[in-house]
C-alpha cells in the first residue's frame, strides 16, 4: 500500500517527519507531496521540507492512503485547498485510510467524513469535531485514523503500521525505535 502524505506550508515538521520515518521503517511506500508549485515547503519553526513530488503529478487513485500532518498554519492551509477536500472524501467514500494528526482532523470534519465516527485532535479544536470527539491520543475508527499532536506522532504512525501489517510488525518497529506500542 501506498500512503500519501501531502505536506502544506506551515506543516508541523515533527508530525511530518516521523509519520515518513515510522511507516518507511515498516517497509511502507511513502510519496510525500507539497501543495505548492515547488517540491520545497516552509515547515513551522523556519524548517524547509523537501516533498518527493507535486501534488499535481499525483494519480490519487494508485494510493491506499491520504496522512495528514497538521500544525496550526499547515491546517489552515490544508483546509483552504480544495484538492485535499475532494482527496479526504474520495479515499473515505472508497473504504481506504484516512489519517490525521493535531489539527489535521479538522479537515476530515470539514470533509464531513466524520458523521458517526470516533476521532481525536489537538484539544483546543475539539470543538470543531463535535460530537465525534474522544479525548484520547490516538482513535482508529475503521479506515479513519486520529491522532492529538506533535507528542503523539509515534504512537499514531505505529497505529498506522498495525492497520496495515499487524500487531507484530507494529511491535517490531516499536522496539527498534525504543519505544512500547500496545
Amino acid at each position: 500500500m501506498n500512503f500519501l502524505v501531502p505536506f502544506a506550508e506551515g506543516v508541523e515538521p515533527l508530525e511530518a517527519v516521523t509519520i515518513v520515518d515510522v511507516l518507511r521503517r515498516a517497509d511502507m511506500e511513502v510519496t510525500t507531496v507539497s501543495l505548492t508549485d515547488s517540491v520545497s515547503v516552509c515547515a513551522a519553526y523556519r524548517m524547509t521540507l523537501t516533498a518527493d513530488a507535486l501534488w499535481s503529478a499525483m494519480d490519487l487513485d494508485t494510493f491506499g492512503a491520504i496522512v495528514l500532518p497538521g500544525g496550526g498554519k499547515g491546517t489552515e492551509n490544508l483546509l483552504a485547498d480544495n484538492r485535499v477536500l475532494r482527496a479526504v472524501q474520495r479515499f473515505a467514500e472508497t473504504g481506504r485510510i484516512v489519517a490525521a494528526l493535531c489539527a489535521a482532523p479538522t479537515v476530515l470534519a470539514a470533509a464531513g467524513i466524520l458523521e458517526g465516527r470516533r476521532a481525536t485532535c489537538f484539544p483546543t479544536c475539539a470543538h470543531l469535531l463535535g460530537e465525534s470527539y474522544d479525548d484520547v491520543p490516538v482513535v482508529a475508527d475503521s479506515t479513519i485514523i486520529t491522532s492529538q499532536g506533535p507528542g503523539t506522532a509515534m504512537l499514531f504512525a505505529l497505529a498506522l503500521v498495525q492497520q496495515i501489517k499487524g500487531d507484530e510488525a507494529a511491535q517490531k518497529v516499536a522496539a527498534r525505535l525504543l519505544t512500547t506500542f500496545e
